[in-house]
């Protein structure tokens, strides 16, 4: 299973991304694929943070504009939300001890522990910070492709 990162679920969404075109068609590949895909819980609230915030976009989208876009990607049937769930505590602590992670790089660990926790075989990210957790495959689909 294939998880998504919030950068390409960011650069899909705002047109005015230089990634636009690339994280669109990343984000339809898996939208239109008959295997599951996911997305992290967290990543979603994120989303939505970033793209509605006026100090990072210019303008920032509307509220309405950034949970269409998420109403769109839960309308795939094939999509799977990551939870946290029974099990996940210890893998996160295990992750986070081992890459000795503190303070806002617990949110990358959160996503790898999530996704390590629900068997994603492979994590679509353009952030390099998840080489910290060498257990997770992650790949970024806008240059690897």
């Amino acid at each position: 299973m294939i998880a998504v990162d919030t950068n390409l679920l960011v650069y899909g969404h705002r047109e005015d991304s230089d990634f636009h075109a690339a994280a669109k068609e990343s984000l339809e590949s898996l939208r239109h694929q008959p295997a599951t895909w996911a997305v992290p819980w967290p990543c979603i609230h994120e989303f939505i943070a970033i793209v509605t915030h006026p100090r990072i976009y210019e303008p920032p989208s509307s509220l309405v504009e950034a949970l269409g876009f998420v109403q769109a990607l839960l309308a795939s049937p094939q999509l799977h939300l990551l939870a946290e769930s029974t099990g996940y505590f210890e893998r996160l602590q295990a992750l986070a001890t081992a890459a000795k992670v503190k303070g806002p790089r617990i949110h990358d660990a959160r996503i790898a522990a999530l996704c390590l926790h629900h068997g994603v075989s492979e994590l679509w990210s353009a952030d390099r910070d998840f080489s910290a957790f060498p257990q997770l495959r992650v790949r970024n689909p806008l240059v690897s492709r």
